[in-house]
């Protein structure tokens, strides 16, 4: 399965392109709802992702939970989570069936308050 499809791609893309224009700006970047979730089979990993960098389409901006206890927000390279491999060879998985339904700023208030990813 492709970690990145096109279509999901293109929406974190355009998310990428809107907050570099406003950050250019002096503007407060929008609080853009995730894209997509990625989750580690095998450990408490998960992802929430909302934009990639114009300039560089393989470091994504959003919820990134190592299962430690600790989420935070920040940046992740695509590449370095396509690589991981676990027990069986099995990979990052990016849920299908998910959809936002708040901003990346509300799903990590509550990741915070409970110290997880709850998606």
């Amino acid at each position: 399965m492709e970690l990145l499809p096109m279509e999901p791609r293109y929406y974190m893309l355009r998310n990428g392109w809107v907050n570099a224009e406003r950050i250019v700006k002096d503007q407060e970047p929008e609080d853009f709802r995730p894209v997509v979730k990625l989750f580690c089979p095998w450990t408490g990993a998960t992802w929430l992702l909302s934009e990639l960098q114009p300039d560089d389409p393989d470091i994504a901006f959003g919820l990134c939970d190592l299962g430690m206890g600790f989420p935070e927000l920040g940046q992740v390279s695509i590449l370095e989570l396509k690589a991981v491999r676990g027990p069986g060879g099995l990979t990052i998985e990016r849920d299908l069936y998910f959809k936002a339904d708040k901003t990346l700023s509300e799903y990590a208030r509550e990741a915070n308050a409970k110290g997880r990813v709850e998606a």
